[in-house]
């Protein structure tokens, strides 16, 4: 299913100014800004979002000052280096909610967004910090937080998910799968898909002794984005 086209609310005062898009630009220009995406994307991958910009406008093979008449902003830079992965996140859980096996349909999500994140350092920190000024990306995420919710509900009424599960045990377990990142990618993914494997069997109604109450873990509150223009 494609993804939910974005509700577009009215920029509130201070909020972060917004990017040209690329069909607005000269050639050049667009070319520069590729370069500085693809840059961002390859060291937020490496290292997560706190790299300094002056790192990625030297891995772009521009000057600051062109990085940031692209991108006004560090938040504006983070956003949209990874609008791809977000999207690929909620046309997930969109497929997800169509699939008529609603476990077999949180499984299949909780794989990919796992698989994504193992390889990617960045991913997690931007999926989990909050841009109260990046309207989209906002949006875009709590469509996904109340879709997770609605497949979770599905999946324990239909007996297949323990009871006790909370929509907040998926931020858990995207910060526990955090974990593996640092690794090399092969062996990132190949520890990722062995603990997702333990934590989708002891996800399975009547397969364990009842938890501790859920942590309050909601997905834009865990990370603090570094702070910057």
């Amino acid at each position: 299913m494609p993804v939910q086209p974005s509700r577009k609310r009215p920029a509130k005062a201070g909020a972060t100014p917004s990017v040209v898009p690329p069909a607005g630009l000269r050639a050049d220009a667009r070319h520069n800004r590729e370069r500085i995406l693809e840059a961002a994307r390859e060291a937020y991958a490496a290292h997560g979002i706190d790299v300094p910009v002056t790192t990625i406008a030297r891995r772009a093979g521009v000057g600051v000052a062109t990085l940031y008449r692209r991108f006004p902003t560090r938040t504006a830079l983070i956003t949209e280096a990874f609008s791809e992965q977000l999207d690929s996140c909620v046309s997930a859980l969109d497929d997800a909610l169509l699939d008529p096996d609603p476990w077999r349909g949180l499984c299949t999500l909780i794989e990919k967004v796992c698989a994504m994140q193992a390889t990617d350092r960045g991913f997690t920190a931007a999926f989990l910090s909050r841009f109260p000024d990046a309207v989209d990306f906002e949006d875009r995420r709590t469509h996904a937080e109340e879709g997770i919710a609605r497949l979770v509900r599905r999946a324990q009424d239909s007996g297949q998910l323990r009871a006790d599960f909370a929509p907040s045990d998926i931020t858990l377990l995207l910060v526990a799968n955090c974990g593996v990142a640092g690794a090399s990618p092969e062996v990132a993914a190949a520890a990722s898909r062995r603990l997702t494997g333990y934590l989708l069997q002891s996800f399975r109604a009547g397969s364990a002794a009842p938890l501790p109450p859920p942590a309050p873990l909601e997905l834009n509150r865990i990370y603090q984005p570094p702070p910057g223009p």
